[in-house]
């Protein structure tokens, strides 16, 4: 392994976070003591929120612990959980758990090759799947998973009259575990005494950006050192709301939901569905939210939609008190203080026209949020900031739980991820690659002992293969990922990432991806839009279009992403500009392996899949079109292939309209 250079440090790991002898079973078992009517979680049926107590969540994690054994699950057995977010979903786990054994999260959306590949690797025998949709998959896949004897649901609607034998419902392998435990009435307090803040807790499948997802091993320990240090920054306390909608497959909401909640005992909620998220977030108003950066991407796209929508003086009331909040919020991320007149305009703006905004989004209530997963561009930032919303960037990924670095709430930049949080040092390589050390640190890659070599050298430092330094505030400024970070002709190193969350600022682009190199034929990129703001924006100016694809292609749609290209190079150095771009015809999919579940790019498969349009970008001024082929496949089945050519346009002398004059964000775009 390449050894670390001397570098500024955080301060030693600490061997013990204070976690003892915690584990999630234990925690649990002492909040139904403590606090056994208080409301664990709440889930929202038919309307009406559900509150399901401590004393009583206790009491089903038992049942099902019971259930669980008596279809032979084990210590050291592995158990699948695939589905939304649901009170079930924790259910299973804590009691998954209790037995001494460690659970897997799936995606709800994985399918196919990407779930024989997590049960298999895991040697799954019991699978807990949501509802029809997850039985059929697993279902269809059966055959593929021969270890695989019992699949589990918790919604039986539609699943009447299926006659697998393998299949049961929740509440009936919760009945046979009431039956099981009075036989055998010590044996789970047993096996949650003898567990121990090693094992395995949570088996994380890793983001997977340039391969098949690993998957991570992550103790008790791991999980309870990391909430520790991380309460040390932000408390939290059992009177604090957090609304659950984010897959727990997904290392962040096992950070906060799971390993927070279960430290600090606040109530988990549980939105209605899908389609209610936004309503029941409005209606919760929670405290502290983690989302990936694709959420705060989404609100400020939507917020950039109505205020263009908005009458005059909307529009204008608006931008007023966005402007003021903006030098307000300039203020606090420095540690200062606005003066009298200042402190009056803000508030007066925030009742006009920050709060309203902030309420029809659900952060009425925040005091903090986080965004990780990916890099959150500096423009989003600002515009939550300028908003009210304290939002805070952290640095982590499932090898260390989660969360490393973070920044602190009187200490927020645009450009950095904050600084490490207790118990984690932090040091940079010769070659600029992030190493992290603390007590959160994973066990390791499940069966892959070679990758886990490769991640963690001999003194237990954790490789993380992104490239970073420490700015002389001790801030951790993330360029990119190692193998991704380029380099001008004179030496600079820059991050793809950094120009395409500047390209993807616009309200009107969902994914940018940038190709080339600035020493060649310059910067490209390959855009896809946005259907629902590109939508509406083509619905006002009357402009027909039938799929995604024909309205990709339309000229004034290039002309649009022109514009928006054109306001993220004014942000950018001359030889880091983008030169020219294509608009793709479809969305980006992590069906087909070009986004990871949690939307991180694989750059190898967009090089790979859309080679001949990066060759056609890469001609330079010469190429007018890119070739792609475009394969369309139906519900039966069957594949057609189409060629397409996709128009380049290139970016050399533009200059907007005549007569054109761009209006900040905040007065809308008309």
């Amino acid at each position: 392994m390449r050894q670390p250079r001397s570098a500024p440090s955080a301060g030693p790991a600490r061997e013990d976070a204070g976690a003892g002898e915690a584990t999630f079973p234990r925690l649990l078992a002492e909040r139904a003591r403590t606090t056994p009517d208080g409301v664990a979680l709440q889930e929202k049926r038919y309307g009406i929120w559900q509150p399901l107590t401590w004393r009583r969540y206790h009491e089903r994690v038992r049942d099902f612990a019971h259930g669980l054994a008596s279809l032979g699950v084990e210590a050291g057995h592995t158990v699948a959980v695939v589905g939304d977010n649901r009170p079930e979903w924790l259910i299973a786990e804590l009691a998954t758990q209790s037995i001494g054994a460690a659970v897997v999260g799936v995606y709800p959306t994985s399918i196919g090759e990407e779930i024989v590949h997590i049960l298999s690797l895991a040697e799954v025998r019991v699978a807990v799947a949501e509802d029809q949709e997850q039985v059929d998959k697993l279902v269809e896949l059966k055959l593929q998973l021969p270890l695989l004897d019992t699949v589990v649901y918790y919604d039986p609607h539609g699943l009447e009259r299926y006659t697998e034998t393998y299949l049961r419902e929740f509440t009936d392998v919760e009945r046979r575990g009431r039956e099981w435990g009075r036989d055998h009435p010590h044996w789970l307090d047993e096996r949650v005494a003898a567990g121990a803040p090693e094992d395995i807790a949570v088996i994380c499948t890793t983001s997977g950006t340039t391969s098949r997802p690993k998957l991570g091993e992550l103790s008790h320990r791991n999980l309870l050192a990391m909430a520790d240090h991380l309460t040390e920054i932000d408390p939290l306390t059992e009177r604090d709301r957090y609304v659950s909608f984010l897959p727990l497959a997904w290392i962040g909401e096992q950070m906060l939901a799971v390993a927070c909640g279960l430290t600090r005992g606040f109530t988990l909620s549980f939105p209605e569905e899908a389609g209610t998220q936004r309503s029941d977030l409005r209606e919760i108003g929670p405290d502290v939210m983690f989302s990936p950066p694709r959420i705060w991407e989404s609100m400020l796209s939507e917020v950039q939609v109505r205020v263009d929508e908005a009458g005059r003086l909307k529009r204008a009331v608006f931008g007023w008190g966005y402007r003021v909040g903006e030098r307000t919020a300039e203020l606090r991320v420095r540690g200062r203080a606005p003066g009298p007149a200042g402190r009056l305009a803000y508030r007066l703006a925030d009742w006009t026209a920050l709060r309203p905004v902030r309420d029809q989004l659900g952060l009425a209530r925040i005091r903090r949020c986080y965004t990780g997963g990916a890099p959150l561009g500096p423009d989003v930032f600002r515009f939550f900031h300028a908003l009210g919303v304290n939002l805070k960037q952290i640095y982590g990924q499932t090898e260390i739980c989660g969360i490393a670095v973070v920044h602190r709430d009187d200490d927020v930049r645009f450009t950095t991820v904050g600084r490490p949080i207790a118990g984690t040092a932090i040091r940079i390589a010769e070659d600029g690659e992030i190493l992290l050390r603390s007590d959160s640190v994973f066990r390791g890659y499940h069966r892959n002992p070679e990758a886990t070599a490769q991640a963690v050298d001999s003194d237990g430092w954790l490789h993380t293969g992104d490239a970073g330094y420490l700015d002389d505030t001790g801030h951790l400024v993330v360029i990119d990922r190692a193998a991704d970070v380029l380099q001008t002709a004179d030496g600079t190193r820059f991050s793809s990432a950094f120009i395409e969350n500047k390209v993807k600022f616009s309200p009107f682009v969902e994914e940018a991806v940038v190709v080339g190199s600035p020493d060649r034929a310059g910067i490209s990129a390959i855009v896809t839009i946005d259907p629902t703001t590109v939508g509406s924006w083509a619905e006002h100016l009357h402009i027909s279009y039938t799929t995604y694809t024909d309205l990709a292609q339309k000229p004034e749609v290039y002309d649009l992403i022109a514009e928006e290209v054109h306001r993220a190079n004014t942000d950018l150095s001359e030889s880091i500009r983008v030169r020219r771009f294509v608009l793709l015809h479809k969305q980006f999919d992590p069906d087909d392996d070009e986004i990871t579940r949690t939307r991180k790019v694989r750059r190898s498969v967009i090089a790979e899949r859309y080679a001949g349009v990066i060759e056609a970008l890469e001609q330079g001024e010469g190429a007018t079109t890119a070739p792609v082929t475009s394969t369309i496949t139906y519900q039966d089945g069957t594949h057609v292939k189409r060629e397409l050519d996709l128009r380049v346009r290139d970016m050399s002398g533009y200059e907007l309209p005549a007569g054109h004059r761009r209006r900040p964000i905040w007065t809308g775009r008309r």
